[in-house]
């Protein structure tokens, strides 16, 4: 029994939002199943994430072990809500050549982060000295900390199919990065340290690559992929603020300072796909994918030098950084209803990048459970969607100075995030 239609009609259903709320800073998934469909083919999507993440200051925490009263009106406070809603859109084009060559464009945001800690928390004890006074622990007055990243990726792919079962592909992958960061509160340690710092990360392109192959039976449905990505390396101009601290005077060719760029190099990753037809009508998938954000950090020039600054930190400190690599995986059941609806339900599972984790994103991995539908108003034609909704992991919150270490300020738990997707494609 032949599936490929079957194949092309449901896989589809499963594209929208693949990444969504992952670890760390990743965000599409980086997903190249629109090159591998037969013919000619277009796509275009968008994504939206809608999460709830809130928290409490850690029972306990005090900005200065050496200052009790600097605690007061801190432990146990919340944080209130942090994540912002985001959307995500993605397009690709694919043209098969030839029989034996075949050509894709795949435009995508494979990372980002959103995040703001809005809640007005005050410490208005006069018992803390003028200096603290008016400080919460994530905020100066009204103003919160906050992060927003945002990147762009275009890959350019070239496929070689020798056969009708396999097909070997790589291809220039071209990306830009831009974002901006603001630190408040006695949480990054006030008018001491970096309670009042801002960069803003100019947008800078630079290119890496991709390759990969794939393995298809279509007679059964089956078709596997295995895609690797590079790292990409970026030297931006970041701008830097440190407000009135008293590192400000850091800044300063006499105490070693040297004005440069700074280096942010997006990690590489492996992507593994599978399906194959289980029953008449009937397809399972699974998705694996590794992203190496162990090796992934941040530390813009001045902040580095800075940072150097801190007592016991002689060597610097990364503004973000994370302990582990991710890893994620999503598997379901795709079935064809009727020549012009098919739909599939998933279940996904994602590791984190490590606990604790930093304040800018403080969430560890997620379990989350799907439902896609696909409407063909005609055979070249669709119109897909879907929804997931995700139960994230608890995290224990810790700024940039105490990574590697068990310390943390602020409990992150019982959190959770709505995603939608919608896609439109054409055969041609």
């Amino acid at each position: 029994m032949k599936l490929k239609t079957l194949t092309t009609a449901i896989i589809l259903t499963t594209v929208p939002m693949t990444g969504a709320f992952a670890a760390a800073l990743d965000r599409s998934g980086q997903s190249i199943a629109a090159f591998l469909q037969p013919g000619n083919y277009f796509e275009a999507g968008i994504s939206v994430l809608d999460p709830n993440v809130s928290g409490n200051v850690k029972s306990g925490w005090t900005p200065n072990p050496a200052l009790p009263a600097a605690n007061i009106g801190l432990e146990n406070t919340s944080v209130g809500e942090m994540a912002g809603d985001y959307y995500f859109p993605s397009a690709a084009l694919k043209l098969q050549v030839t029989d034996n060559f075949s050509f894709g464009l795949i435009y995508d945001q494979p990372f980002g982060a959103d995040a703001e800690y809005k809640t007005d928390t005050k410490t208005t004890s006069a018992a803390l000295p003028p200096a603290l006074a008016n400080q919460g622990a994530f905020h100066n007055g009204t103003e919160g900390t906050s992060v927003e990243v945002k990147t762009q990726s275009l890959s350019m792919i070239f496929g070689f199919q020798p056969t009708e079962n396999w097909n070997i592909y790589a291809g220039p992958v071209y990306q830009t990065v831009k974002g901006d960061v603001q630190l408040r509160g006695v949480a990054y340690g006030g008018l001491a340290a970096f309670g009042d710092y801002n960069a803003n990360i100019d947008e800078d392109g630079a290119a890496g690559w991709l390759a990969g192959f794939a393995y298809q039976i279509p007679e059964i449905a089956l078709k596997t992929s295995v895609t690797y990505r590079s790292e990409i390396e970026h030297k931006i101009q970041v701008t830097e603020s440190l407000g009135a601290s008293g590192l400000a005077a850091t800044i300063n060719p006499a105490l070693g300072y040297t004005p440069g760029q700074t280096e942010i190099t997006t990690p590489q990753s492996v992507n593994l796909d599978f399906q194959t037809g289980v029953m008449a009508n009937t397809v399972a998938f699974a998705n694996i994918r590794w992203v190496n954000w162990k090796d992934f950090a941040i530390r813009p020039n001045d902040f580095g030098h800075a940072s150097k600054f801190i007592p016991g930190k002689a060597q610097g400190f990364d503004l973000v950084a994370y302990t582990d690599d991710q890893i994620s995986a999503t598997v379901g059941v795709g079935r064809k209803l009727s020549e012009q609806w098919a739909g599939n339900v998933s279940v996904g599972w994602d590791s984190g990048a490590g606990n604790p984790i930093s304040t800018l994103g403080p969430t560890e991995g997620y379990w989350n459970v799907g439902l896609g539908a696909q409407f063909s108003p005609t055979p070249q034609t669709f119109i897909a969607g879907g929804v997931k909704y995700f139960w994230l992991g608890d995290a224990k919150a810790q700024v940039a100075s105490d990574f590697g270490t068990a310390s943390y300020v602020a409990n992150f738990e019982d959190n959770d995030a709505l995603a939608y997707g919608l896609k439109i494609g054409y055969k041609f």
